[in-house]
């Protein structure tokens, strides 16, 4: 297969493009552009899957591995392994041959080098938050669908450049939120959204705090860990045991703290709830005492989201005239006042009827690729719900009001709130 052409017209194949690659950190970018379009697998074919990030979430797992329930699913096959750190890379590909009975699993410290191996449809992305941008936007230059861990991206704009690249290349694009094909969830938005609790006065969702700058001291890198590629669009700075693998969601330079993190989830909730997948709030007031909880996001409606706690197990009230549901992301745990509401969520019929509520979120992700319909998780959806919990950030930080547009993405008269839409990316790893 014809991957584009060298800079003297000749073709470049996949193969050569994977040393290219590997080689020319700088070229990548302009050779990735070039790639043909992928079409969905033949129905007979199984998908082929390349991991990026297979540490903490995408080996261990966090309400599930990806790797670990990827690899039961008989549709499709995991043909590569990537990790900047040795230990997780050794480790997942000896799961995955062993798995499969048989050596093959092809395992790289870079990514670049999966988007350019043959056979592989789509990448699975599970890396610090600070790689999800670049990495899914080269995937979908690449011709690959991409499933992305949440929270989808580090700014607003990195987001937009997500959505816009999976339009333009036309890519199935689905964010790791796995409450959005879990039935009980569905079936609690749906109350909300169709009205059944009246008109919805408050909604009060849990998530962390922002995140804090990354001040820690320099260690020894270990002889396992390419630091740099770690960094890879971040700044540079010493390597330090609390930032990889696992608590980099605390630094601002990697991550949006416990905003991002567990808001993910649970401004995701309130957005789905509101019919708002494809909008926003447009007022935000952070609370008077500078306290990092209390923020007020004002929607055009008249609702009121308060990021109302630090303790994630209250979940998500949504407050109407006529009733009130509790959601708690990811579990699925549902509660409701008047209890009668409830009742048609023990209907099997109605869960019968839910055509995701069984599926699973990844199996979900692999009949997008094979059908190529919209996730219910798709790359919009993701981008508006990181939006969010970007804002409330911003706000936080401000420390004042801030009138936002969803239409344009930007706040309204304020160009010290604006310059905090995107970073700087270091070179090579441009969108």
């Amino acid at each position: 297969m014809r991957a584009g052409k060298s800079a003297g017209g000749r073709p470049v194949s996949r193969r050569e493009l994977a040393g290219l690659t590997a080689r020319t950190a700088i070229a990548a970018p302009l050779l990735l552009t070039g790639f043909p379009l992928r079409g969905p697998s033949a129905p007979s074919n199984r998908i082929g899957l390349g991991f990026i990030g297979v540490g903490w979430k995408g080996f261990e797992g966090c309400w599930g591995s990806l790797l670990q329930s990827f690899i039961r699913i008989e549709s499709c096959r995991v043909l590569a392994v990537c990790d900047v750190d040795r230990r997780y890379r050794d480790r997942a590909r000896a799961y995955v041959d062993e798995t499969y009975g048989r050596r093959g699993c092809f395992s790289t410290a870079d990514f670049r080098e999966v988007l350019g191996r043959p056979g592989i449809d789509a990448v699975v992305i599970a890396t610090p938050d600070h790689w999800h941008a670049v990495m899914t936007v080269w995937a979908c230059r690449a011709g690959m669908d991409v499933y992305c861990e949440k929270p989808l991206s580090l700014t607003v704009r990195e987001g937009r450049a997500m959505v816009e690249a999976a339009r333009r290349y036309a890519r199935v694009v689905q964010v790791g939120s796995q409450s959005r094909t879990n039935s009980r969830i569905r079936y609690g938005c749906e109350l909300v959204r169709t009205g059944r609790i009246g008109k919805v006065r408050e909604i009060r969702a849990t998530c962390g705090p922002p995140p804090a700058p990354c001040l820690l001291p320099a260690e020894d890198t270990p002889d396992t860990l390419n630091w740099d590629l770690w960094l890879g669009p971040a700044a540079n700075r010493p390597y330090n045991s609390r930032i990889h693998p696992m608590w980099f969601r605390a630094f601002e330079e990697y991550s949006g703290g416990g905003i991002t993190d567990w808001g993910a989830h649970h401004f995701d909730l309130a957005q789905w709830a509101l019919g708002m997948d494809h909008s926003g709030p447009v007022l935000l007031e952070p609370p008077s005492s500078g306290e990092p909880v209390g923020l007020r996001l004002r929607y055009a409606n008249g609702t009121t989201l308060v990021h109302s706690s630090f303790d994630v197990e209250q979940g998500v009230t949504f407050v109407g005239t006529e009733g009130t549901v509790n959601l708690m992301a990811i579990s699925g745990r549902a509660a409701f006042e008047p209890a009668h509401l409830g009742a048609g969520l023990r209907d099997p019929v109605v869960q019968g009827a839910d055509l995701l509520g069984n599926a699973g979120h990844y199996e979900h992700f692999l009949e997008c690729v094979r059908t190529r319909r919209t996730s219910a998780a798709d790359v919009e959806i993701g981008h508006r719900t990181a939006t969010v919990c970007h804002l409330a950030n911003i706000a936080y930080r401000l420390r004042r009001p801030l009138r936002w547009d969803p239409v344009r993405e930007t706040f309204v008269g304020d160009l010290e709130a604006n310059r905090y839409l995107d970073r700087h990316r270091r070179a090579p790893w441009c969108l």
